[in-house]
């Protein structure tokens, strides 16, 4: 039968608890995910701090099947804005495997994630807030 697509839709809803890596101010957070060689980039959630507030949703093409299971890890890198430096600050990440989702939506032709909560992995691999995001998946017709 071969590879089948569809599209993956990320609601990426907010985060909380994050931790604080700027000290003068709030910090500005956005998030960077990736999928397979995909990648999108939510708007800055300013002066949200380490509770920021996205509301945003982003579709990416996914394949089934689509190779190895690295292939189903949909990363989110949570950065912040740094006016002082010049490059923007990491803050954290959440990786969620979405290959069930994807082979679910493949039977039935959608199948989908409620909003959940992620636990953020610092830089150090120790644990700091969570992100929440909703996930769906709906084979192309």
């Amino acid at each position: 039968m071969g590879d089948r697509a569809g599209v993956l839709e990320v609601k990426l809803i907010e985060a909380k608890g994050l931790k604080d890596m700027d000290f003068a101010v709030k910090m500005n957070t956005y998030v960077v995910i990736e999928y397979g060689n995909q990648k999108q980039r939510s708007c800055v959630a300013k002066g949200m701090g380490t509770k920021p507030v996205w509301n945003e949703t982003f579709k990416l093409k996914a394949e089934y099947p689509g190779g190895g299971d690295h292939k189903y890890m949909l990363h989110f890198r949570i950065m912040n804005t740094h006016k002082i430096l010049d490059h923007d600050v990491f803050v954290g990440q959440s990786t969620i495997y979405v290959k069930d989702l994807i082979a679910s939506g493949m039977d039935k032709g959608k199948a989908e994630l409620r909003s959940a909560k992620y636990r953020v992995v610092l830089q150090d691999k120790t644990y700091a807030g969570e992100i929440c995001v909703a996930l769906s998946f709906s084979i192309n017709q």
